[in-house]
């Protein structure tokens, strides 16, 4: 395995970067805070099949025994599913992971700064953080990440148990364009409209692919954060999911639930008021944004992209 300081780059992806192949970096939060044993496992594997079904291979980033791995195997990916008390590592946590020797899932933020040491430029995960509706204080530092890591990060939007407007706002404070595929509406994770606007539509991988050439030849260093609205069968209507996150919120803080703790907890408990549809619909947005982020690596790889 290839090694950068701390981090393990496997022999697949190496191989990968030496060949000029299509990579696309993965998140593992799902794997060890979002979903019970064995959908996690299942989860993983269908996304990385999603990435490799477009031409493109799959890097799942995560912590293990206190290194950063880019790229895990099917028997490391078992070990961080069955893990015992995983932490889930972003951007401040890297550290404490590494000296206690620890297992743990990666955030949006915390597989943006492995992927980016890497040289991996797309990114898909399921929604990114935002401002929290409990406290307008308690801001993910996925927004730090995405305002100051070039990369293309494929989502459903931000998760609709924030505050998206204030996101939005935030996002747009800090220059990092909100890209809708072949949409003009923010999706709202669980469903595809929001009422708000993205700052631009592009309809195709070719199209995001010249949009973020574009916007770092400028010498911008944030992020191109493509929204990808989930498929219409499986988008929820406002009228089921919106009262059932207003309660949610309720719920956490009735128990004081804050910090890291906020957003395992909330999708937990909608998933439950939800019989299950909430968790239904987060399954098939990771696999499409999986897709799309393959297409479009794909494309980055290929003639006037293969520089960016």
């Amino acid at each position: 395995m290839t090694k950068t300081k701390h981090t393990t780059i496997s022999p697949e992806i190496s191989r990968a970067r030496d060949l000029g192949l299509p990579i696309v970096a993965l998140e593992s939060t799902v794997i060890t805070h979002g979903l019970p044993i064995p959908q996690n496992m299942e989860l993983a594997r269908d996304m990385e099949e999603k990435v490799r079904e477009q031409g493109a291979v799959p890097a799942t980033v995560a912590l293990l025994d206190g290194k950063i791995r880019v790229g895990i195997n099917d028997t490391e990916l078992e070990k961080l599913a069955n893990a015992k008390d995983p932490v889930k590592v972003s951007r401040r946590d890297f550290a404490k992971a590494i000296v206690k020797k620890m297992d743990g899932g990666t955030t949006v933020a915390g597989t943006m700064l492995a992927a980016e040491q890497a040289n991996i430029r797309v990114f898909a995960t399921g929604g990114i953080g935002g401002v929290h509706r409990e406290g307008h204080m308690d801001i993910s530092t996925d927004l730090q990440a995405l305002s100051d890591t070039p990369m293309i990060v494929v989502c459903a939007g931000a998760k609709s148990i924030l505050d998206l407007p204030a996101t939005l706002e935030y996002l747009e404070t800090m220059a990092v364009p909100v890209v809708g595929y072949g949409t003009d509406e923010f999706p709202a994770f669980f469903s595809n409209k929001s009422g708000l606007k993205v700052s631009v539509r592009l309809d195709s991988p070719e199209e995001i692919a010249d949009f973020a050439k574009a916007h770092w030849d400028l010498g911008i260093k944030s992020a191109v954060l493509v929204t990808n609205p989930i498929p219409e069968d499986f988008s929820l209507d406002d009228d089921f999911i919106n009262p059932i996150i207003e309660q949610t919120s309720q719920d956490a803080q009735d128990k004081g639930i804050s910090g890291q703790a906020l957003t395992p907890f909330l999708l937990a408990r909608i998933n439950e008021l939800s019989n299950g549809r909430s968790l239904e619909s987060n399954l098939v947005l990771l696999q499409s944004n999986a897709t799309l982020a393959a297409k479009i690596a794909k494309v980055m790889m290929q003639g006037k992209h293969n520089n960016i």
